[in-house]
């Protein structure tokens, strides 16, 4: 049975006195859940070792990014091993907005899936269209390439520890919302795309989460579809009452 996942991606949101604040209102909202889904903090870098020591056992944390480097002089970045020494187990790869506003490619994202692995943290691994793309009906073409570029190098076993996250870009921040069906359709797409790749039985076991602009009052329509097993959120991820919503919608 695959894995259900809300992770609340805080993006460059909280000094850590805020942070630290709503990863523990969040922690004590879900303590007493009995569900079983995984629950996921992403706050900035800056934050991660406090978080992880403010959250229990439900919560796990993850960085929103990771360097395309072992080590050495790159100014500025964060290497995978420096983010799991801090207790993080997660790194968001490839989010839209890291390929958009920093030119991240698909060969600087297969980099960065690799060393994250090689390091013991599980990469979320982003993919989606522009609303240009969507419109031209491409969506399915730019899908497949950057799943088939962005993590397809990897062993099964090595992919096994991947979580995919379906960013509908056109819907992110600007208040649209893939419908129901469109998200399943994507979602249905990735998985036989996996499967072409991996067999049926890998397919069956990944997590495919829906990154775009998900909350509490449509985020149980969308997770009664077979193929989204969750969601990648961003604003809502940052008011403890919604994101509670979100995870309680399974």
């Amino acid at each position: 049975m695959r894995q259900k996942i809300v992770a609340g991606n805080w993006k460059m949101n909280k000094n850590l006195q805020e942070g630290l604040e709503l990863a523990k209102e969040i922690d004590k909202l879900v303590s007493g859940l009995t569900n079983d889904v995984k629950v996921i903090l992403a706050p900035p870098f800056t934050h991660i070792t406090e978080v992880k020591k403010a959250v229990g056992s439900k919560i796990s944390v993850s960085s929103q990014n990771c360097a395309a480097e072992v080590s050495g002089a790159y100014t500025g970045e964060v290497s995978a091993s420096m983010i799991k020494s801090t207790g993080a187990e997660y790194a968001i790869i490839g989010h839209s907005e890291r390929r958009q506003y920093y030119g991240e490619t698909d060969a600087i994202l297969l980099k960065k899936v690799k060393l994250a692995l090689a390091n013991g943290l599980k990469p979320i691994f982003c993919i989606g269209e522009v609303l240009e793309e969507r419109e031209s009906g491409k969506h399915f073409d730019v899908v497949k390439s950057q799943i088939v570029n962005g993590v397809f190098e990897l062993t099964a076993e090595e992919f096994k520890n991947v979580v995919l996250a379906y960013e509908p870009v056109w819907a992110i921040g600007t208040g649209k919302t893939a419908s129901s069906d469109q998200a399943q359709e994507m979602h249905k797409f990735i998985r036989e795309t996996v499967a072409a790749k991996y067999g049926q039985a890998v397919a069956d076991d990944t997590s495919i989460l829906y990154g775009g602009s998900c909350k509490a009052s449509n985020a149980k329509e969308l997770f009664a579809n077979p193929d989204v097993d969750g969601g990648l959120i961003g604003g809502a991820a940052l008011v403890a009452a919604e994101f509670l919503g979100i995870i309680t919608a399974f």
